[in-house]
């Protein structure tokens, strides 16, 4: 399928969804691509923007080497598992536009460089809560969101090593997905928000894939539908929770949240869910509704949870008053390679 465009495409491209939603699969098939480059989860993105007043003003290049250096040199950040020269993404930032989104598309630019790839992207689940501020930094970026079984997502979530709430909070998690992902639907409209489903993209890659490169202005390419090369490279061993990926795309987790999650657990979620699961075609268990007490702990819950989140929001509303320099990204548009190889593994 041709995308039909004359100019190849540079905006970037953010997937998200909620956690356990099959992102990293997604991620890989992109990744796949001959012209976009996803690398593993990043973790600067987001703390440097909340991070941004410590910076200074970024026309002062002192403070542009500084931001470099908080980039490059901190182990939080994940800067080393791009596989670049720290030394020369500093010196980039410093001789490049003085923002906060041209700093970090300075990074994102050189790992697609890395691979011979024209376009590059970013996936972290919780980009989805931070969509304001991603748009900020890049108000031409294309959104990817991932929408799964929210009981397939709470069963996986609950046996994760590193989730330490309990099931109201996971239960809640897909429901402010989903209801975040219908707002930004109508805020971007159909140009810059792209929403598949997971069910749907293991149960026929190549069906599903065509349609996301139109979106994102991209010739189809049959090498995204057979990740696991990639994944076999890329994914750490020890990340036993992405297992699946290293073999060939497979629906055989579909649905299993019926084993995974006991029967109060299910009806909970379906309750909390109302018509969401509905209206993304999922069947309803039909167990007995759950007891009062259980829904009015999820209810408790959720409402703390709403509270943070206005909390964050009139936090992130005073850090926009007092910003020292402009956050949006202002590189200039890269050569496109003449070649597109597939790159060195991560």
């Amino acid at each position: 399928m041709s995308s039909g465009l004359d100019t190849p495409s540079e905006r970037p491209i953010f997937v998200f969804g909620c956690p356990r939603s099959g992102t990293t699969l997604l991620r890989l098939m992109l990744h796949a691509h001959p012209r976009i480059a996803i690398p593993t989860e990043t973790r600067f993105v987001l703390p440097a923007y909340t991070a941004r007043a410590q910076f200074g003003d970024l026309a002062d290049s002192e403070n542009r080497r500084a931001l470099a250096d908080w980039l490059t040199a901190r182990p939080a950040t994940r800067f080393r598992d791009l596989g670049l020269d720290a030394r020369e993404i500093t010196e980039e930032i410093v001789a490049g536009p003085p923002t906060l989104g041209s700093a970090l598309a300075v990074v994102f630019r050189a790992y697609a460089r890395r691979h011979g790839k024209a376009r590059w992207g970013d996936k972290r689940p919780s980009y989805i809560r931070h969509a304001g501020a991603l748009l900020r930094m890049f108000p031409d970026a294309q959104f990817v969101h991932l929408v799964r079984d929210g009981r397939d997502c709470v069963a996986s979530l609950k046996e994760m090593p590193w989730y330490d709430q309990d099931v109201n909070h996971a239960i809640s998690v897909w429901r402010e997905a989903i209801d975040t992902g219908r707002r930004l639907a109508l805020r971007l409209g159909p140009d810059s928000f792209y929403e598949l489903q997971y069910e749907r993209l293991v149960a026929d890659p190549a069906d599903e894939l065509p349609r996301l490169c139109e979106f994102l202005g991209e010739d189809y390419h049959p090498s995204m539908t057979a990740p696991q090369a990639l994944a076999q490279q890329t994914v750490p061993l020890q990340k036993k929770w992405h297992g699946l990926t290293r073999d060939a795309v497979t629906s055989t987790r579909v649905g299993s949240w019926a084993q995974r999650l006991d029967a109060w657990e299910i009806s909970l979620a379906e309750a909390a869910f109302g018509d969401r699961l509905a209206e993304y075609g999922y069947e309803p268990s039909g167990l007995p509704k759950p007891t009062t007490a259980r829904l009015a702990r999820f209810a408790r819950t959720a409402a703390h949870r709403r509270m943070a989140h206005r909390k964050a929001d009139l936090r992130e509303r005073w850090q926009r008053r007092h910003e020292p320099s402009p956050v949006d990204c202002r590189l200039a548009p890269a050569a496109v390679p003449a070649t597109a190889p597939q790159g060195r593994p991560d």
